[in-house]
């Protein structure tokens, strides 16, 4: 395991013909060279080319490296947050630390080089509002620096081995596919939802979040000597999501199937049955409420759009699901007749959904993949109970995002209801230990 503290590369923008910005430090990108100020970069004939603010090129190449000579602050523009869902959105967005600029395949990926406690802060700045509970702070602080190390070390183990995941199982009657943190190969980590939001210093950075990640500085979820590979999501539901129903078909002992309560025991759904029964009703739970004061306290303002994340409905007329599938998948299956669930997780998610068009019948999974197939963004989960009118598909579901591991309106609620950061981990993530490593 580690002992200092890693550096990562954060990718803010790929594939990009054109990036432009501004350095408000001075940043050397070579050794007679110190730039700042406004800049633009553009691909040409397979290199990235930097222009200053007359347009005037500085330097050109396969890689631009531009190197802080202090702590660095530079800014990107048009930055796209939340790809693909539905507060998708374009943003000027502030970094610190170092920036490269890479080409590739025609196109330009620009990269953030920044030490992992620094990234950090605006994770837990990004992912929650500013004025979140201290403990839910601190306990988000955990969890994200577990999965971010988690998924250096295993990025190190594959590369060693040379074995990639796999990610997508193709036969003649099922399309399984799953995404995962190593689909990157030019950095560690983009900075979307893909991943872990982070937003640089363009967000409010409060004290109360520098400060949850100075108290739980270098502290990581343990299991058998093995940082964990901490996930989480928005809301589960009532009952969180266990790992290999999700990704690849591990079997992780800290990712299992948990009550989103600590008075309620509610067992893992087993059949068809149980999880309409199920995602039809409103069960006791940390992440059932409709406090707004709490949901101010903890989403990101574009998140506070989202109001029916425990249970929610989407109605689609046949034709227009039909175009939305065709769209999304790329497969043409003529007019939608059925959406069968084949399978669930112990949630209540869907793993693999059964469409029925009068051209084609295929099966879906995992549970991304039906939340991308299923809507013109990303349906909220794949936690979901199929009611079908003369015309029109009805959806009626359960939850936000993939429901494995820490619940955040959950654990929210928990830190409001006077819950340490040590019990709220410890409560989604079981069978582990904290240990602080550096």
């Amino acid at each position: 395991m580690i002992s200092s503290e890693p550096v990562i590369n954060v990718g803010i923008i790929e594939r990009s013909e054109r990036i432009s910005g501004e350095l408000r430090q001075k940043y050397r990108i070579s050794e007679d060279i110190i730039v700042t100020g406004v800049f633009t970069a553009v691909i040409t004939a397979g290199e990235v080319v930097v222009y200053g603010g007359k347009e005037i090129e500085i330097l050109r190449g396969k890689e631009i490296v531009f190197s802080p000579l202090n702590e660095g602050e530079f800014v990107l523009h048009e930055v796209t947050i939340g790809l693909s869902f539905h507060w998708e959105r374009r943003e000027h967005q502030t970094f610190r630390g170092g920036l490269r600029l890479i080409a590739d395949a025609g196109s330009i990926t620009a990269v953030n080089v920044v030490p992992v406690e620094q990234y950090l802060v605006s994770v837990i700045s990004s992912e929650m509002s500013a004025s979140a509970p201290e403990e839910l702070l601190k306990a988000h602080a955990i969890t994200s620096r577990s999965w971010l190390v988690a998924m250096l070390e295993m990025k190190k183990k594959f590369s060693t081995l040379g074995i990639p995941s796999q990610r997508t199982i193709t036969t003649e009657t099922e399309l399984i596919r799953y995404y995962d943190r190593e689909d990157h190969n030019l950095f560690d980590v983009c900075a979307d939802d893909h991943c872990q939001r982070y937003q640089g210093i363009t967000k409010d950075i409060s004290q109360a979040a520098a400060e949850a990640i100075r108290q739980t500085r270098g502290m990581f979820l343990v299991y058998e000597d093995g940082i964990c590979d901490a996930r989480f999501s928005k809301s589960c539901g009532g009952l969180s999501e266990p790992f290999h129903t999700t990704w690849a078909e591990s079997h992780l002992p800290y990712l299992m199937s948990v009550p989103c309560s600590v008075d309620h025991h509610y067992a893992p759904l087993t059949t068809q049955e149980e999880s309409e029964r199920w995602i039809l009703s409103s069960p006791v739970a940390f992440c059932n409420t409709s406090d707004g004061k709490i949901l101010k306290q903890i989403l990101p303002s574009f998140d506070q759009e989202t109001t029916d994340f425990f249970r929610w409905r989407v109605k689609y007329s046949v034709r227009e699901l039909s175009e939305i599938i065709k769209k999304k998948s790329g497969i043409d299956f003529g007019i939608v007749k059925e959406l069968l669930p084949v399978e669930r997780g112990p949630s209540g998610r869907i793993t693999r959904l059964r469409i029925t068009g009068e051209k084609k019948t295929l099966v879906v999974g995992k549970e991304l993949e039906i939340r991308r197939w299923l809507s013109p963004t990303h349906l909220y989960s794949s936690a979901f109970v199929v009611q079908k009118e003369s015309e029109a598909f009805i959806l009626r579901g359960a939850g936000w995002g993939h429901g494995v591991g820490l619940c955040q309106i959950g654990a929210a609620v928990m830190a409001v209801s006077g819950f340490t950061a040590e019990k709220i981990v410890l409560h989604y993530f079981r069978n582990v230990e904290l240990r602080k490593l550096y």
